[in-house]
């Protein structure tokens, strides 16, 4: 069974082969302890974690003193946020976040308040962009954290990370900003952005999977953590356990390459996907482009395709790996948060696809999958009772320059 072609980079992505390369002594010679301060073997695995540090602090212009290796933005996400509450728990006990954050984010909120924190969820607009007026309001004299992330996982919208870092300076609390997706595709640093607490994963950036980074801010303010793990003192005792070294080696690995490649992959993705979207627009009548059409991940196009359901369109694209939505929910039938919390109806958010693009695609193969998802709508609309419906009405099908939700409530522009 072939494989196909891979357009799923938000799930995961492709190994880059040079971040192999560099992971592959560490299992074989260079496989000691970095605990281990009595003997060469231990030694060389600390060189190859104090470099990885570097390197990754360098991509978020960090100290790497600053820099805690986790086991992927999900842990560093629990940390950050549950550390924060209890670590400056004399300030008070609000969280804010907003609808459409990772599950990762949303989930330990939700933990966080049946722990008795307070916890606002702030709405988004249509785009999927949260209003940094509002953060503001939101914010009381007990809030102790914000927690806003850098780049949508399923729509690619990217969130104002600068503005919400500037007004949490002014009113002295922390932020924290799940950067799992944006890391290698957008400069981020944490001294301009104001960031107290960001999340890294390596997987979503060419790297090994089980792995990832939290930046803690040390100083203006200095961030204070409680840890959720006890016992072995790695990591300042903030995430105790020996230290996965071929892992952090491969991020450290993969963080520099982004650092190095960053503008030219970006532009490179970014044209893929606008031959992407511009595919669709030209072959599918009555479809909606999700998310910011201006602030952006270069590597996302998420796109609801009326009349056919997200799931059997999945089925229809033999030999295309997509996804319908976040790959860490991607069991639940339910439609999208982040859609939902976007304005857009159940109906039209359960026949949405989410493509993500990497360093590894072509041209080739975006034309490829805009003849084969081209196919595959035309197939399952002429056996959907609602196409037929709608063809029988003599409903107008506009496309190209005007993209639209046919969904009740009359037709809108995409992303408003």
């Amino acid at each position: 069974m072939t494989r196909g072609i891979y357009l799923d980079g938000h799930a995961t992505t492709r190994p880059d082969p040079r971040v192999v390369a560099a992971m592959r002594p560490y299992f074989e010679d260079d496989f000691g302890n970095a605990s281990s301060k009595t003997h060469p073997y231990g030694w060389r695995a600390e060189e190859a974690v104090t470099r990885a540090r570097s390197q990754v602090a360098k991509l978020i212009h960090a100290d790497p003193k600053e820099i805690l290796f986790t086991s992927g933005a999900t842990e560093s996400n629990n940390l950050a946020i549950l550390g924060a509450l209890r670590g400056h728990s004399e300030r008070g006990d609000h969280l804010i976040t907003a609808a459409t954050e990772h599950p990762s984010v949303l989930d330990v909120a939700r933990a966080a308040a049946e722990q008795g924190a307070e916890v606002t969820i702030l709405p988004v607009d249509g785009r999927g962009r949260v209003d940094p007026d509002q953060v503001r309001a939101a914010i009381t004299a007990r809030t102790v954290l914000v927690s806003i992330m850098a780049a949508n996982n399923e729509v690619g919208t990217l969130g104002p990370i600068a503005a919400i870092g500037a007004l949490c300076k002014e009113r002295g609390v922390l932020f924290h900003t799940d950067a799992a997706q944006a890391i290698g595709k957008i400069p981020i640093d944490v001294l301009e952005s104001g960031v107290d607490l960001l999340s890294i994963s390596a997987h979503k950036i060419h790297g090994p999977k089980g792995v990832g980074a939290l930046y803690v801010r040390r100083k203006n303010p200095r961030v204070l953590l409680r840890p959720m793990l006890f016992g072995g003192g790695q990591e300042k005792g903030l995430r105790p356990g020996t230290l996965n070294v071929p892992g952090i080696v491969g991020l450290g690995m993969a963080l520099e390459i982004a650092r190095n490649e960053m503008a030219g992959d970006s532009k490179r993705l970014a044209g893929l996907r606008d031959r992407l979207q511009k595919g669709f627009l030209d072959r599918i009548t009555d479809l909606v482009i999700n998310g910011d059409q201006e602030q952006r991940l270069p590597n996302n196009l998420n796109v609801s395709f009326s009349y056919v359901e997200g799931e059997a369109l999945l089925l229809a694209l033999d030999g295309v790996a997509v996804s319908s939505g976040s790959a860490c929910t991607s069991e639940k039938r339910e439609p999208s948060h982040v859609l939902k919390a976007m304005g857009v109806s159940d109906t039209m958010a359960q026949t949405s696809l989410r493509f993500g693009l990497g360093r590894f695609n072509t041209e080739a193969e975006v034309d490829a999958v805009v003849e084969r998802v081209a196919q595959a709508v035309e197939r399952l609309r002429e056996i959907s009772p609602l196409a037929q419906a709608a063809k029988a009405e003599g409903t107008e099908m506009v496309q190209s320059g005007s993209v639209h939700n046919t969904a009740p409530g009359g037709p809108r522009e995409a992303g408003a």
